[in-house]
């Protein structure tokens, strides 16, 4: 049995999961030291759904994948591309990433890093992994359907946190 968990997805998948707790873990630690600080969080009743998306990614594609299923090795270096930028978008930010909208009046809206160039670069790097990953196992019901899932999310999430920096300096 344990044999027959030694495969490319279920390595993947368990680097995915382990990222992402570690992640929910940092921005939850930034949360708590804005909030601390006077920030206040906007768009809270979205929230949920955004965790029950990954979640649900994350659970679609283990049980939706053939175990033994063969990666497409450049889409996984793909993937691992978007994660270094992913680092990049969270360094940059520094404690200001969080996984929720987190607004602090005064404080300088960031135009360093990835956003010299690009607005949202957490969420084009979100919009590629839920593409790329299913698909770096032949899987692509997966990644069409909750990409569409992700893009009616971020629509609305862009939104909320586009207004909630009006009036915040460059």
């Amino acid at each position: 049995m344990i044999e027959s968990l030694n495969t490319p997805l279920v390595w993947v998948l368990a680097l995915v999961v382990a990222q992402r707790l570690g992640e929910l873990a940092l921005a939850s630690s930034n949360t708590r030291k804005l909030l601390a600080r006077g920030a206040r969080e906007v768009g809270r009743a979205h929230y949920p759904l955004f965790i029950a998306l990954h979640s649900s990614w994350l659970v679609a594609i283990a049980l939706t994948t053939p175990i033994d299923a063969q990666p497409i090795w450049p889409l996984i270096g793909a993937f691992v591309a978007l994660q270094l930028i992913r680092v990049w978008v969270i360094s940059t930010l520094g404690s200001y990433w969080t996984t929720r909208v987190i607004t602090l009046d005064g404080a300088p809206v960031v135009r360093s890093g990835p956003y010299r160039w690009v607005k949202h670069p957490n969420y084009w790097v979100v919009v590629g992994e839920i593409a790329v990953l299913p698909l770096a196992f032949h899987n692509w019901p997966v990644a069409v359907v909750w990409s569409l899932l992700n893009a009616v999310l971020l629509k609305y999430r862009i939104g909320v946190e586009s207004a909630a920096l009006v009036g915040r300096v460059a």
